[in-house]
């Protein structure tokens, strides 16, 4: 029988060495479990193809022609990527819904002597435990989040956080986005349901009796939406805010952002959006400056002109405690190490009064 698994944190541990997503490879890229490889029972163009069938003709033949795909398909994967498979191998295959193709799939597996399970309710079950655990019930995590202007180095003083006993939870790498409008990054965006299946992960390995510094961000990481359960815990957490000068910011961000802002093309493509809202002068003035090579001034403009007025303007200040306003004048790797040393210590003070 397929096994249930009735919360996020069982099927995460469910013990097989393999985990197989049996679904085409279209519907794979849009999320999957964990660490789960993808062997089609039917790739895409199949998988339509039967689907037609099953539509304008007949279930009955739908369902023969796709058995006999089925089957030389998984005779594929049997001789290619499973080959080196001992006797001993535990397999946990998934479908759509726990149906005919996990269903097929592992009765195979299972003839030739693996011992081969299905999930109950295939990849739908385990997308209904990762919704419940984001959007059904109030986080349980206690946020705290790293506050300040753009240019403040927050994305990167996260990473150094770990190391100082502190947990974080980096949105912007689970979104692979800088969160602003030249925050594109290569290999672009999750889908919506990957990233919140990165999301639910990294929560679920966080000790929610421990603070979780996380970057301020607003509701919406370029074209993906925060869970309503996580914005609503970062919309009541206290924050710790970075004060740091505006050419300090300028100098972080002329680095930060090189890759965009050095080339004048890109970055016109990616400001035009912005020429309704600031107007054609200072656009074209910012461009100027990125032909001219003057980055640092460039990244002081935008940072004056467009980010600092925009961050004013959205941040809810009055409705989020500061425990504490860090500064410092320089933002290189020293300075870094500074900050994350005091945001060490003001999560381990808070942690200490929260115990008392």
């Amino acid at each position: 029988m397929p096994l249930q698994f009735t919360s996020l944190d069982a099927i995460l541990k469910h013990g097989f060495d393999t985990v197989i997503d049996v679904r085409s490879p279209a519907e794979f890229a849009e999320d999957h479990m964990p660490g789960a490889i993808n062997l089609p029972a039917l790739d895409n163009a199949q998988r339509a193809e039967v689907g037609t069938i099953y539509k304008q003709v007949s279930p009955f033949k739908a369902r023969k022609i796709g058995a006999g795909m089925v089957i030389r398909n998984v005779a594929d994967h049997i001789d290619g990527p499973l080959q080196d498979k001992d006797g001993g191998w535990r397999p946990l295959v998934y479908c759509w819904r726990g149906g005919q193709r996990s269903g097929v799939f592992r009765t195979i597996l299972s003839e030739i002597g693996w011992r081969a399970e299905t999930v109950q309710g295939g990849y739908m079950t385990f997308r209904r435990l990762v919704n419940g655990a984001l959007h059904d019930a109030p986080l349980p995590h206690r946020l705290i989040l790293l506050d300040g202007y753009t240019g403040t180095a927050k994305t990167a003083l996260l990473p150094r956080l770990p190391a100082r006993g502190v947990q974080t939870l980096d949105l912007e790498g689970l979104a692979c986005h800088r969160g602003s409008l030249l925050g594109e990054m290569p290999g672009g965006q999750p889908s919506q349901k990957m990233f919140e299946t990165a999301l639910a992960v990294a929560l679920q390995g966080l000790d929610p009796d421990r603070p979780v510094i996380v970057e301020a961000e607003s509701s919406k990481i370029g074209r993906l939406n925060l869970p309503k359960s996580l914005w609503q815990a970062m919309l009541a957490a206290p924050r710790v805010v970075l004060d740091i000068p505006a050419q300090a910011r300028a100098r972080y961000l002329a680095e930060a952002y090189r890759d965009v802002i050095s080339d004048p093309a890109r970055l016109a493509e990616k400001l035009a959006p912005l020429r309704r809202l600031r107007g054609h002068a200072v656009v074209d003035g910012w461009i100027a400056l990125s032909k001219d090579g003057a980055l640092v001034d460039l990244s002081h403009a935008l940072m004056v002109q467009h980010y600092d007025p925009a961050y004013t303007k959205s941040r809810r200040i009055d409705e989020r405690e500061v425990l504490a306003t860090l500064a410092t004048d320089a933002l290189d790797t020293d300075g870094q190490e500074r900050l994350a040393d005091a945001i060490a210590a003001v999560v381990t003070q808070g942690s200490a009064k929260a115990r008392r």
